[in-house]
C-alpha cells in the first residue's frame, strides 16, 4: 500500500517534473566568457562556452515559448506535457499533463482522470483535478494550490532547492546548467523539427551544481547532498540543440534515481507567443497545505493501493 506521504510527494514531484525535468536545474554565471557571437551562425568558429552564453541570453530575452515534453521516472510514472510558458515577469503558463504509465497513472485513474491542467504563477502552481477527486477529497473544489513556500517547508533542504528551481524553470536554465558544469562539448549539427541546430552535451554532478547555483546555507547544502545520495541521484546528462537564431529548440536529460532511470525530452517553439495565466477562482480552489493538515491524499484518503 502506498503511504499518504508517498502519495503527496509523488503528485508534487510528477507535476514539477513536467516543467523542470529533474530537480537539478539551476542558474549560474560560472564558466569563461567567450563573448556574444551568434551561436548557430558562427558555431564552427566559436567555443561551446561562447555559443551557449549567446544562446542563454537570446532564449532569456525571447520571453515566452510553446513547450511539449515527455518524462519518465522508473516505474513511478511516465507523462507528457503540452502548453506554453512565459518568464519575463516571473514564471507563468499553462500545461496539459497526461500520465501515460506507472504508479502515478494508476493513482490518477482512481482519482477519475489521467490528464489535468497545471497552471503556473510566480508564487504557486495549481493543478485542476477531476469531478471524482473534487467530491472525494477536494470538498467539491477542483483546483489544488501548491504554494512554493509550502513545498519548501515540506521538503526541507531539498524543498528549498526545489522551490528555487521551479520559480526559475525557464528554457534557458538548461543552457545555464551546462555553463555551470564546466563540462560541455559540441556534438555536431543536426536537423530538429525541420530546423538546423547545433547539438551540445555535458554531464553534471548534481550535488556540486546545487552548491554553485543555490543560496542554501552550508547546513542545508549538506542535508540536500544527503537526500540526493539517498535518492540515488548523482549525475545528470544534459543535451541541448540550439537553432541559428541562438534559441533552444530541444533538450534531453538523463539521470539515475532510486526509483529508476529518469529521462526527459522537451521541445520549444513559437518563441514570443502570447501567454496568459491567472489564479483559478478562489471558490473552486483547495490549498495543499490545508489538505495536509486534514490528512487529504490524492485518492481522497481512501487508502487504495497503487
Amino acid at each position: 500500500m502506498m503511504s499518504t506521504t508517498v502519495r503527496r510527494v509523488a503528485l508534487s514531484a510528477a507535476v514539477v517534473a513536467a516543467l523542470t525535468g529533474v530537480a537539478a536545474c539551476g542558474s549560474s554565471d560560472s564558466g569563461k566568457d567567450g563573448g556574444d557571437k551568434a551561436a548557430g551562425k558562427t558555431a564552427a568558429h566559436v567555443s561551446p562556452i561562447a555559443a551557449l552564453r549567446s544562446a542563454e541570453k537570446s532564449t532569456d530575452k525571447a520571453d515566452s515559448a510553446k513547450v511539449r515534453s515527455t518524462t519518465s521516472i522508473g516505474d513511478l510514472m511516465s507523462m507528457t506535457a503540452n502548453g506554453a510558458l512565459t518568464w519575463g515577469d516571473g514564471l507563468k503558463g499553462n500545461l496539459t499533463i497526461t500520465y501515460t504509465g506507472g504508479q502515478m497513472a494508476e493513482l490518477m485513474k482512481k482519482a477519475g482522470t489521467q490528464s489535468m491542467e497545471a497552471r503556473y504563477l510566480p508564487d504557486a502552481y495549481y493543478a485542476h483535478m477531476s469531478d471524482t477527486y473534487a467530491q472525494q477529497a477536494g470538498g467539491g473544489k477542483h483546483w489544488i494550490k501548491y504554494s512554493y513556500d509550502d513545498l519548501a517547508k515540506l521538503g526541507g533542504a531539498s524543498g528549498s532547492y526545489m522551490k528555487d528551481q521551479i520559480q526559475n524553470a525557464t528554457p534557458n536554465q538548461s543552457v545555464k546548467m551546462l555553463l555551470a558544469s564546466g563540462d560541455v562539448k559540441k556534438v555536431g549539427e543536426e536537423t530538429i523539427s525541420g530546423v538546423h541546430t547545433t547539438h551540445y552535451s555535458g554531464t553534471l554532478n548534481v550535488a556540486d551544481l546545487a552548491g554553485k547555483t543555490s543560496d542554501l546555507s552550508a547546513e542545508q547544502l549538506s542535508a540536500l547532498k544527503k537526500q540526493l545520495s539517498q535518492a540515488g541521484v548523482t549525475t545528470d546528462t544534459v543535451d541541448i540543440w540550439i537553432n541559428d537564431q541562438d534559441l533552444l529548440v530541444k533538450k534531453t536529460e538523463k539521470a539515475d534515481t532510486a526509483n529508476g532511470a529518469m529521462t526527459n525530452t522537451s521541445f520549444y517553439s513559437d518563441y514570443g507567443v502570447k501567454v496568459t495565466a491567472e489564479a483559478p477562482p478562489a471558490g473552486d480552489t483547495k490549498d495543499f497545505a490545508d489538505m495536509l493538515k486534514s490528512g487529504g491524499t490524492l485518492t481522497g484518503g481512501t487508502g487504495a493501493t497503487s
